[in-house]
């Protein structure tokens, strides 16, 4: 049996070797995304293991044709997949799960820095300016956050919010008795309009795309901060910019955005940069931006390569995978 990883980063291969030796499944690497130039890598792999990023319909044809049979995300998205080709091919396809607390506690450190204006805060110090004017913040605990998407990330935001004393809205269109438990679960229109921070916990599908648009803005309350750690695709992305120009959004924590593939993971120092969405939010005091790193933790790095020697060994033994998508 042996996999191959694309887009393996050094920090994964360690694990990837104790993988290899607690599965018993070899494996092979290339440090790019598919390209065609490297599709040949995969031959004789019965497994392709990737990251998102652009994986064509007949990258799957020739990696069939080559023998794989099954793929394996390091990622729980799995929208960069073409899966109406994995199905026509008969190729099982499975995402990764890694401890919800990583992405969750990266949001709340989001929430802290938002409501507290970190963002002006350090950029201040770092010009020597300790004056106290435009840094005023408010007390996270005296604020009702709203979750949108309540699967295991975000009931643990509900779940680690509940200690911080503050009020609790969530919306997901299946409910939870955890959720259910923590916060009170409300329709859309109510979330908006009651929310002091808005925390997006969905899954990229076309149902979610740019759920977030000019109409959403439009009913936050005003000031409102938006977090997202989830995927770039759920904000659309020029009424985000349209929201904080005009001041309806009072400041977001971004850790995903728009067309973000050709930059994560990438050094792109002294590059121009084809992502408007990108060049502007930069410019705003009130934005933070992160670069997709909200599951970047040792724990959540170790167990996302697990899941692709996992799969792999269920599926060659036939066996049921938790984490396989339904095609």
């Amino acid at each position: 049996m042996k996999i191959c990883f694309y887009a393996l980063r050094e920090d994964e291969l360690p694990f990837c070797a104790q993988m290899r030796e607690k599965y018993g499944i070899d494996f092979v690497c290339a440090d790019d995304v598919p390209a065609p130039e490297n599709l040949a890598l995969a031959a004789g792999c019965d497994s392709v293991s990737t990251t998102p990023c652009t994986v064509l319909p007949g990258y799957l044809e020739q990696w069939h044709a080559a023998g794989v049979r099954w793929l394996t995300c390091r990622s729980i998205g799995y929208d960069h997949l073409p899966l109406a080709t994995a199905k026509a091919l008969g190729m099982r396809v499975a995402h990764s799960h890694y401890p919800p607390q990583g992405v969750a506690n990266y949001a709340i450190m989001l929430m802290l820095m938002a409501t507290r204006k970190m963002n002006q805060i350090m950029l201040r110090a770092a010009a020597q300016d300790w004056s106290l004017p435009g840094k005023m913040g408010r007390d996270l605990s005296d604020c009702t956050v709203g979750v949108i998407g309540t699967g295991k990330i975000g009931t643990t935001v509900l779940r680690h919010l509940s200690s911080f004393g503050c009020r609790l809205l969530a919306y997901d269109q299946f409910q939870n008795l955890e959720a259910a438990a923590l916060a009170r679960y409300v329709d859309l229109a109510t979330l908006y309009r009651e929310s002091d921070v808005i925390t997006l916990h969905l899954n990229a599908t076309p149902q979610t795309h740019h759920i977030i648009d000019a109409a959403a803005f439009g009913q936050m309350k005003p000031g409102a901060l938006l977090i997202n750690t989830a995927r770039g695709t759920l904000v659309e992305p020029e009424a985000l910019i349209d929201a904080l120009e005009s001041g309806r959004l009072g400041g977001a924590g971004l850790d995903v955005i728009n067309e973000e593939a050709e930059l994560c993971y990438y050094d792109r120092r002294g590059a121009v940069l084809k992502n408007r969405e990108l060049a502007l939010l930069r410019s705003f005091p009130n934005v933070i931006l992160g670069s997709h790193t909200a599951f970047y933790t040792d724990v959540n790095v170790a167990s996302m390569v697990e899941s692709a020697f996992a799969a792999t060994a269920a599926f060659a033994e036939g066996r049921p995978c938790a984490d396989e998508v339904a095609l």
